[in-house]
């Protein structure tokens, strides 16, 4: 029998009532010594420890899981500002709400009933400080638990009005009120309703809490017998959000994805599931993944993505790991992943978790150890990046730009590895309108060629780390256009001067043909060659024409150059060399000589009256 209950009167000054029990606990003991735990304390554990939603209903769940429920059922009410959690666990008798549930401290992992530290099912024990029950007045004024077991029904109500009354009268403890047996409306597991909920707490996040809280749970399906509801539907791992977008994916250890996921999956590898100096029991499961575009991991619905989860015994420990392991590189910001790490919850340790069980203790050596394990493997995660990411988005931007393919083809080799990366930062800028896209690609190509000149194309692509800088570098086009311009002029300007001097030196007619067709400009910006081959010593054969009816004179014939004009026409170049002595008479025979044997290649191909209008001989014969 208690102190309280052998105390014959009825106490009027509660503050005398509290006092006395103290009293007899310092008579009963050898120690002088008493420490006591105010009842203004739950003030602080509780009302005031959770800020949102996803955060006290992961508390909710974790109970259920810890009870042995298969299902537990979240009915939400925005508009009655009611939340209701029923779970098909295993309930409580009466003395189970006040021994455990009622009882703030209580750590279930050291309950005697539980040996092997398990449940009945064999589940691994989720709660560890037994302070997760008081997150729910974090959102709600008042609170009805209903539970039955062993054919008992009961139920209380406890309200955060009546709590800090207990408080401002300095008692001991707070008695929660009883529900009629006829009220209570479970006839197994546990009903917990939420009412006058602190809508300020949950307007944002009850559209989005299935998202939520598919984040914080990897226990939720058939595998493990354990499902959750949020108005009648249920949670899946679909809902996460992150998978479906991941773009290259890697997998720690024998981590398998699901079916649905792994097929959108573009390229993935297996990493090491443990460092070879932790513990044997120490391991990992999980993936880390990367995103096509940042913009993705910005999710309205689940938050932003951009981060590691860390997992221990199934449910969230540390929300993202990613702040302290990001050493500021681009692919960090398309990162995001989920990590299984059971060690750093373990019963034999101390407890790593923070009060709120939403961050780790960072000065922990298990986090300091997975820490450093996670930035050895995120440098391999970049490198790989960095090549997946050029091959892919190079052929997907080659696709919708043949232009930008036959840049990229005709550029040096040492060039095409700078290039391709640039192309691949470019294709993954958040921009919706593909003919932007184009132009960014032309503005890029024209910064690209600009630096090329000046042989600093790395500089260029290493210091494109974000949106903003890269538009900084190609924001000043004009100075860029007239930077490459002011080099087209000095290249032609060296061009005319070189062949200034091999006219000057009297060089042969083969040496001037190939300086020409080098540098078509220097006869007229507007001719183009006949095809896209440079061949030299042509005479059409080699383009595919077979004639059997030209004359060995004729076959033997040489042209020098042929151009066709932006106007359709057909215009034949002879050289000859300056200090060479012609007749004018040699000149005609030679240029009807090209036009008979030009209008016997084309009449093979059909287009003998094309060529008769294009090739009329010139009234002026000098002018061939």
């Amino acid at each position: 029998m208690t102190r309280q209950q052998e105390i014959p009167r009825v106490y009027d000054d509660r503050q005398q009532l509290r006092q006395d029990i103290i009293d007899e606990n310092l008579r009963e003991s050898e120690e002088p010594y008493l420490m006591t735990v105010n009842l203004s304390a739950l003030e602080h554990l509780g009302i005031n420890l959770y800020s949102n939603l996803a955060a006290v209903l992961t508390e909710a769940v974790a109970n259920a899981w810890d009870a042995d429920a298969r299902t537990v059922d979240i009915r939400i009410d925005a508009t009655a500002d009611s939340i209701v959690i029923t779970d098909d666990g295993i309930g409580m008798t009466v003395e189970d709400m006040n021994k455990k549930y009622l009882r703030i401290g209580y750590r279930r992992r050291e309950d005697e009933s539980l040996p092997r530290k398990l449940t009945d099912k064999g589940r691994q024990i989720m709660g560890r400080k037994g302070l997760g029950k008081l997150s729910l007045f974090s959102i709600a004024d008042r609170i009805e638990v209903h539970s039955a077991k062993d054919g008992q029904r009961h139920g209380l109500r406890m309200s955060v009005a009546g709590i800090l009354e207990s408080v401002k009268n300095h008692e001991p403890c707070y008695r929660p009120a009883s529900l009629p047996t006829n009220d209570v409306a479970v006839a197994s597991g546990t009903k917990i309703a939420l009412q006058n909920i602190k809508r300020q707490r949950i307007d944002h996040a009850v559209a989005n809490i299935r998202k939520r809280l598919a984040r914080r749970f990897s226990i939720i399906g058939e595998q493990f017998d354990f499902q959750i509801k949020i108005n009648g539907q249920p949670v899946t791992t679909e809902d996460r959000g992150d998978l479906p977008i991941v773009q290259f994916l890697w997998k720690f250890g024998g981590y398998e994805l699901e079916k649905s996921a792994d097929n959108q999956v573009l390229e993935q590898e297996i990493l090491p599931h443990r460092d070879e100096n932790w513990p044997a029991d120490w391991k990992l499961r999980g993936w880390i993944g990367t995103a096509r575009q940042p913009k993705q991991l910005d999710n309205k619905g689940t938050g932003n993505l951009n981060g590691i989860v860390i997992l221990a015994r199934g449910r969230l420990i540390h929300a993202n790991i990613l702040d302290q392991v990001n050493d500021g590189k681009l692919y960090t910001k398309y990162l995001t992943g989920q990590i299984e790490a059971n060690f750093m919850d373990q019963d034999d340790q101390p407890d790593i978790a923070t009060s709120d069980r939403q961050r780790i203790q960072e000065d922990d050596q298990r986090y300091i150890k997975l820490a450093a394990f996670l930035r050895i493997n995120l440098q391999q995660i970049e490198r790989r990046w960095i090549e997946w990411r050029r091959q892919h988005e190079v052929k997907a931007a080659k696709k919708t730009s043949p232009a930008l393919e036959e840049w990229l083809d005709i550029l040096p080799p040492k060039f095409r590895p700078y290039a391709e990366t640039l192309i691949a930062k470019l294709s993954a800028l958040p921009i919706d309108d593909e003919t932007n896209r184009k132009l960014l690609y032309r503005h890029g190509i024209l910064a690209f060629e600009r630096m090329r000149l000046r042989e600093s194309t790395k500089q260029l692509i290493e210091s494109v780390q974000d949106v903003d800088k890269l538009l900084r570098v190609l924001a000043d086009r004009d100075s860029l256009e007239g930077a490459l311009y002011c080099d087209i002029v000095k290249s032609r300007l060296e061009a005319i001067e070189k062949f200034q001097s091999i006219v000057d030196n009297d060089a042969k007619e083969k040496v001037i043909q190939e300086f020409l067709f080098d540098h078509l400009w220097l006869l007229d910006p507007a001719w183009e060659r006949v095809t896209a081959s440079e061949t030299m010593e042509s005479n059409l054969i080699k383009e595919g024409v077979i004639v059997r009816d030209l004359t060995k004179k004729e076959k033997l014939g040489r042209i020098d150059n042929a151009y066709r004009t932006s106007a359709g026409k057909h215009i034949i170049i002879e050289l000859k060399r300056a200090t060479r002595k012609i007749d004018l008479i040699d000149l005609v025979v030679q240029g009807h000589g090209y036009v008979k044997k030009l209008k016997k290649f084309y009449s093979k191909r059909e287009i003998n009256r094309r060529i008769s209008k294009s090739f009329s001989f010139p009234a002026n014969p000098l002018r061939i």
